[in-house]
């Protein structure tokens, strides 16, 4: 016996201006709506970019357009491939995660407070040491640019050193409080160099960026083309005013640093937040997570030292550590864990996601994949015209919600091959064990239930939005009607044994 579910001409006519909106429609209104000097996005299905595209302008003066290979200065999303670096080591047997990094410096490196306590690499990677920022960081930073060669970080973190303050550390027993500190990644930066032999920017190009076929870097001098610099933003009296990167294509010459010893000063590269970089090869980098260290036949990573960079250090407890607010409430190495709380670390709903966030000179960056999916997403903009506010409903800024929010509802409707569109007809036979089977008809869509319990689905449009509702009785074949919706792709969404299902259907 077949019954037909038919649906009314009237709502859909209502829904179909929403369902013909693109996930690149989406991204073009978020770009306007948020005044942003430029963004590029890049989408991850299945373990494969299945979307790229910049928007607004790289460069304003230059009148260079914003694209997929725009090269960002993507801020603390370094860290993550920072962290990458380290942990080559660590499975190398270099370095124990549990070592006094004094061990590693030559000198040793206390909290005043707890001086008989050591602080370790697992704790610099998963902002656990005490170690803050502050005056003494701001302070060494600014020499560490401006001088050639830059001072030894022993200045700072030894109590005799000229930029040394008591500040520097949390009277907080090391490992047991969180405190986001780019400190942290800097030592991180000079153990790599201390551990390898190499200067942090060359070790990262030769051993994790170039085996991805990416061919910039954290030395901006190295750039093989300035031209696709995007030069970052703040908008202040109506006027875009460049804050980084604003080398009009032409990079000036490196300082000499012939005089620099290698293992004194990482910071010089910034190993926490200078990674230039842009949306699809940051996204070769979630991609490479993703496969547990490997990446189109570079493996880079064992299983295990990837699986530990994804392993919970910290957890937000109320009481031990500051969570910003809710945005940090879980942390790997290296990487942060969403935890999905309301109104807080969504990224996709439901969807538990690993990550880094950053921001820095106008610039707001986000980096994250979903094991659990196989999905990633990145979004880099260069500056946001409307200042970055945050909603009531995330701990993420507004543009940035706004754009997972059009990214994640889009995500069951992108493909690598063909592109978002309307597909030829598809069958779907039913696989062993199969709850649904779906054959697409020119008029409908054939649905067999091989449950034997009542499968309540659900329709959802190119948007998100739902397009109707439907109850298939077990053991039999329905037809939906399909006739009054627009042509394209849709979603067929239900719900057996507590996980939620989908298939693709087309209109054609």
């Amino acid at each position: 016996m077949k019954s037909i579910l038919t649906f009314f001409a009237g709502i859909f006519c209502m829904l179909l201006p929403l369902a013909a909106q693109t996930l690149d429609e989406q991204l073009q209104t978020i770009y306007t709506q948020y005044n942003l000097a430029g963004m590029s996005v890049a989408v991850i299905k299945d373990k494969q970019v299945v979307f790229s595209k910049g928007y607004g302008w790289a460069n304003i003066a230059g009148n260079i357009a914003a694209s997929d290979s725009t090269v960002y200065r993507i801020a603390s999303v370094s860290k993550m491939v920072t962290a990458i670096g380290f942990m080559q080591l660590y499975q190398q047997g270099l370095v124990d995660l549990d070592q006094n990094i004094g061990q590693i410096l030559g000198f040793p490196v206390t909290n005043p407070y707890f001086p008989a306590q050591n602080i370790t690499p697992r704790m610099l990677l998963s902002h656990t040491s005490s170690l803050t920022d502050g005056a003494a960081y701001d302070n060494f930073l600014t020499a560490t640019y401006n001088q050639t060669p830059p001072p030894p970080v022993y200045q700072l973190l030894t109590d005799t050193g000229a930029y040394y303050q008591t500040s520097l550390f949390l009277n907080k027993q090391p490992g047991t409080w969180f405190q986001y500190a780019n400190i942290n990644y800097g030592i991180i930066g000079t153990l790599i160099e201390k551990l390898s032999g190499q200067r942090f920017d060359q070790y990262m190009q030769q051993h994790v960026l170039e085996p991805l076929g990416i061919n910039t870097g954290y030395n901006v001098y190295n750039l093989p083309d300035a031209g696709k610099l995007a030069v970052l933003y703040r908008k202040q009296s109506g006027n875009w005013v460049p804050q980084a990167d604003n080398y009009n294509g032409t990079l000036p010459p490196e300082p000499d640093m012939s005089g620099y010893v290698i293992g004194s000063n990482g910071l010089r590269y910034a190993p926490q937040g200078g990674l230039r970089i842009s949306a699809p090869d940051m996204a070769k980098i979630n991609i490479l997570l993703l496969n547990n260290g490997s990446y189109n036949g570079a493996a880079l990573l064992t299983e295990a030292s990837a699986q530990l960079m994804k392993t919970v250090q910290w957890t937000y407890n109320g009481t031990n550590g500051n969570n910003y607010y809710n945005l940090f409430n879980s942390w790997g190495l290296g990487l942060q864990r969403t935890t999905n709380t309301a109104n807080a670390d969504i990224v996709c709903p439901d969807v538990p996601m690993w990550g880094h966030a950053g921001e820095a000179y106008g610039l707001v960056s986000d980096s994250f994949f979903s094991d659990e999916e196989q999905t990633g997403i990145v979004f880099i903009t260069n500056g946001c015209g409307i200042g970055y506010t945050t909603p009531a409903n995330s701990a993420f800024y507004e543009v940035e919600a706004a754009v997972f929010n059009a990214v994640c509802t889009q995500l069951p409707f992108l493909e690598a091959e063909p592109p978002v569109g309307i597909l030829p007809p598809h069958n779907y036979p039913p696989e062993p064990g199969e709850d649904l089977a779906v054959i697409t008809l020119n008029g409908g869509w054939q649905i067999t239930n091989n449950m034997a319990q009542v499968v309540p689905a659900q329709l959802m449009a190119i948007n998100g939005s739902t397009a109707g509702h439907f109850s298939f009785a077990p053991g039999l074949t329905h037809l939906v009607d399909n006739r009054n919706l627009a042509k394209g792709i849709y979603l067929l969404q239900w719900k057996t044994a507590g996980k939620t299902r989908s298939i693709k259907v087309v209109k054609f």
